[in-house]
């Protein structure tokens, strides 16, 4: 049986370009011509290394194992003025949202490339110039110059490679709040499910369809306090939440009669870290869903809930991913947040394409 693809968001890789080819010393040599001139032909230009977008791929794992990834040299120049062949460029193909930055650069540093449309292209490294022939150092005064030039090196870099998840959704929650529950009941997604914290590691993504739309959502692993400074899963969860277009955040109705949980508490404690890694993501759309309601044995508590949430303008909805009650009503909500959101992307491109031509 053929396993499961293995997760993995951040990955190290050195690249190296190709060395441009050397130049060539050389002079005709042809029957009754006395005096043959230089002929000596440039080397080719080394291959660049090239990072590409592509929407197939969902994981950095290749570069695990595939750390090192180098372009091919330019040839030397040969005779009669030919020019060495310019050397292959590498192409690294990469999953779309993979930031790239070089490995001594600080974290929060501007990136040399953020990859997030497929297709796009980065050169990240270019190919050293191929070294002259002799041939061009030919002058009145100099007829049969003796020497040429060696072709430069290519570039080197050490680079880290972050991947930041894609998705219209990003569930959020404290650990054991139900999201892999409901990734696994709106999609066709097989996130591991237990009662007991940090059951997901790494997120999933799945994939949900209503009225001939679809729409991607991301099981994003659980949070705590103290995330924004690395507590738990810290920036690994964080990260990824910065992609998503609208987030869905579960409150555990579970914890609260089983544990005593205040909900509130647990609500602002997220929505603290969330802001404290970075202040924009407390704008983006937002659910509130009181998940596993089956578990709510007194209807005054839950009203209490709904009723604190009301004072600051939040209408949470209610969700019993075990047993489907309220999955239609929250489907049908997060398509909407969706649309409104996709609607507004395309807005503030269009005004932006304006004001960059006029």
């Amino acid at each position: 049986m053929k396993s499961a693809q293995a997760f993995v968001d951040e990955a190290q890789i050195t690249v190296e370009s190709g060395a441009g080819g050397n130049g060539l010393v050389g002079f005709r040599r042809e029957k009754f011509v006395a005096f043959g001139g230089p002929n000596g032909g440039d080397g080719g230009h080394g291959g660049d290394v090239v990072l590409v977008a592509d929407r197939n791929l969902s994981t950095l794992l290749e570069f695990q194992r595939r750390r090192s990834l180098k372009a091919e040299r330019g040839q030397n120049g040969g005779p009669n003025g030919r020019t060495g062949a310019r050397g292959e460029n590498i192409e690294i193909h990469l999953p779309i949202g993979t930031v790239v930055r070089h490995l001594e650069a600080e974290p929060d540093s501007e990136p040399l490339v953020d990859l997030a449309e497929d297709g796009q292209r980065f050169v990240v490294a270019r190919g050293g110039n191929g070294g002259f022939g002799n041939q061009r150092f030919k002058s009145p005064t100099r007829q049969a110059p003796d020497f040429a030039l060696d072709g430069k090196p290519g570039e080197s870099h050490e680079l880290k490679l972050s991947l930041k998840l894609l998705a219209d959704i990003g569930l959020v929650g404290f650990p054991n709040a139900g999201k892999s529950t409901l990734l696994r009941a709106i999609s066709s997604a097989q996130p591991k499910v237990a009662s007991y914290p940090f059951t997901t590691l790494t997120p999933s993504l799945g994939v949900v369809e209503l009225d001939h739309v679809r729409f991607v959502v991301a099981d994003i692993p659980g949070l705590i306090r103290g995330a924004s400074e690395g507590a738990g899963l810290g920036h690994q969860f964080l990260r990824h939440v910065e992609r998503t277009r609208v987030i869905v955040h579960l409150l555990d109705l579970g914890a609260c009669f089983l544990e005593q949980r205040d909900l509130l508490a647990d609500y602002d404690a997220i929505r603290q870290e969330l802001s404290l890694y970075q202040p924009d993501l407390l704008d983006r759309k937002e659910i509130v869903v009181l998940s596993k309601v089956d578990l709510a044995h007194d209807e005054e508590i839950v009203e209490q809930i709904e009723a604190q949430l009301a004072t600051r303008g939040i209408v949470p909805l209610r969700l019993s991913a075990a047993t489907t009650m309220g999955k239609r009503e929250l489907v049908r909500s997060m398509l909407l947040a969706v649309e409104q959101a996709r609607e507004e992307e395309d807005s503030n491109r269009e005004e932006g394409d304006e004001r960059a031509n006029p």
